[in-house]
């Protein structure tokens, strides 16, 4: 079971990731967009990519979802991570941060993976 601890460290690990506050919550950011906030349950809001979004909410039920509304529509996703494998949560990280990350910083990440 993840810890809200391990979702920062698996957050922080990407490359230029900071960590800074968003209204009542943790965000992640890179180059001071948010790819990732933190929730207390240990939960996780990214930022994925709409086709991808329902993709992995369709292979993670009750695990992965569409945040309700707009914001669902445009990406944004709820991962319980209680629920979830450090090396699963660190894919859907990655995606988040990719899907955020200016391109270039983006290439250079993906293609030294």
């Amino acid at each position: 079971m993840l810890t809200c601890d391990d979702i920062r460290s698996i957050a922080l690990a990407l490359p230029q990731a900071e960590e800074q506050p968003h209204f009542d919550s943790t965000s992640f950011r890179v180059k001071g967009k948010i790819f990732a906030t933190l929730g207390d349950e240990p939960r996780a809001t990214l930022k994925l990519d709409p086709e991808d979004q329902h993709n992995l909410a369709q292979a993670h039920p009750g695990v992965v979802e569409a945040v309700e509304g707009y914001w669902g529509r445009n990406g944004w996703t709820v991962v319980q991570c209680a629920a979830m494998d450090a090396q699963t949560l660190s894919g859907l990280m990655r995606m988040a941060w990719v899907n955020v990350a200016p391109k270039r910083l983006a290439k250079a990440f993906v293609q030294g993976a």
